[in-house]
């Protein structure tokens, strides 16, 4: 694959989803162990439940950036760190929340769904930056509540973000990693490189409904698919 990332000579960026940090063992959205399997997301990853109960909404997001930070980048993360540092990957578009791109190394990560190590608040509008899960319902400064900087359903996605994605996918190729292709608008990002004549790789296990329009197809795990990429680049020198 990596022939292939560099015949594209710089003009490549990257799309992920939920199957790159998956590897990482990060859970989708629920972990397996039943802790939460009794709510469904909608219940909790809306404004309205936030509204309702703040405090269950709080737990869950705390239970859920316990997970992130105590996760580590896999193969997938490190490499695409290292392309971008060769000069072979422009940035990296993620629908992800957690920081597992940056803490793998990637200087350019735009996050179309925010970021669930970040907190708003509902009265000033204040960003803050947790670097451990709060405890309880965290408050402002200004005395307003906060809330997780991250798209609930229903919300549109942030419009700097998404510009600047559609503006990357409509002048280079894209490498679509781990993502089911069906979350709208971030699934549509790759037909803007299509349609400018651009080319589209896609790295997952399963077939997505962006599958036969792509000009390759990777079929495996994210981390196992960039194993040998991230092996080449580690012994070769000079990437230009």
């Amino acid at each position: 694959m990596l022939d292939i990332i560099k015949s594209f000579k710089g003009r490549l960026v990257a799309l992920t989803g939920a199957g790159i940090s998956a590897d990482s063992g990060i859970p989708t959205f629920r972990g397996k162990d039943g802790l939460w399997n009794r709510y469904r997301p909608e219940e909790l990853a809306t404004f309205e439940a936030f509204s309702r109960n703040p405090k269950l909404v709080w737990e869950w997001y705390s239970w859920r950036m316990e997970k992130v930070f105590t996760a580590k980048p896999n193969k997938a993360h490190i490499a695409l760190a290292l392309l971008e540092k060769k000069g072979l990957l422009k940035a990296v578009i993620t629908q992800n929340v957690d920081n597992l791109h940056e803490r793998a190394g990637s200087k350019n990560v735009i996050h179309l769904h925010g970021r669930i190590d970040e907190g708003r608040c509902l009265e000033c509008g204040k960003v803050i930056k947790f670097e451990e899960p709060p405890k309880g319902v965290p408050k402002c400064e200004c005395g307003g509540i906060i809330r997780p900087n991250v798209v609930w359903f229903g919300e549109m996605l942030p419009e700097k973000e998404l510009k600047i994605a559609v503006d990357l996918c409509s002048r280079n190729n894209v490498i679509v990693i781990g993502t089911s292709a069906v979350v709208q608008p971030a699934a549509s990002l790759p037909l803007f490189a299509k349609r400018s004549g651009y080319k589209i790789i896609e790295v997952n296990p399963n077939e997505t409904p962006l599958s036969s329009l792509c000009d390759y197809v990777v079929r495996k795990r994210a981390a196992e698919a960039f194993e040998d990429v991230l092996e080449a680049i580690s012994e070769e020198e000079d990437f230009q």
